[in-house]
């Protein structure tokens, strides 16, 4: 998966009630972070950024996927749109041309 990225555009997994949506996205980190072919970059935009803020119930599993050499990009954009920009705890912070490089580079893009 080394040529896949995936894009986070939800503070949470789907169009759920907010804890269930974090459950699941929480989930599927903590499973992806099992996989040994892991994707090149995850990229945080929309309410997606909110994931990685001091009080997210995923942080843990998104340092685990960091720790695998997994590149988390977190939208400059939307950090500043949200007034969140000095709570974000885990990734880089970057912007639109990021996401587009790296979406053209991509053999596959998810977005979950």
């Amino acid at each position: 998966m080394k040529d896949t990225v995936i894009l986070v555009t939800n503070n949470g997994m789907g169009k759920a009630d907010l804890p269930l949506g974090q459950k699941l996205i929480g989930k599927y980190f903590e499973l992806l972070a099992l996989h040994t072919d892991l994707p090149a970059a995850i990229f945080f935009y929309t309410e997606g950024v909110k994931l990685v803020i001091d009080d997210s119930p995923v942080l843990g599993q998104l340092k685990a996927l960091e720790a695998k050499g997994v590149r988390l990009i977190v939208c400059s954009t939307c950090l500043d749109y949200f007034s969140i920009a000095n709570r974000v705890q885990i990734g880089i912070v970057g912007g639109m041309p990021d996401i587009i490089e790296a979406q053209m580079m991509a053999e596959k893009v998810i977005t979950i």
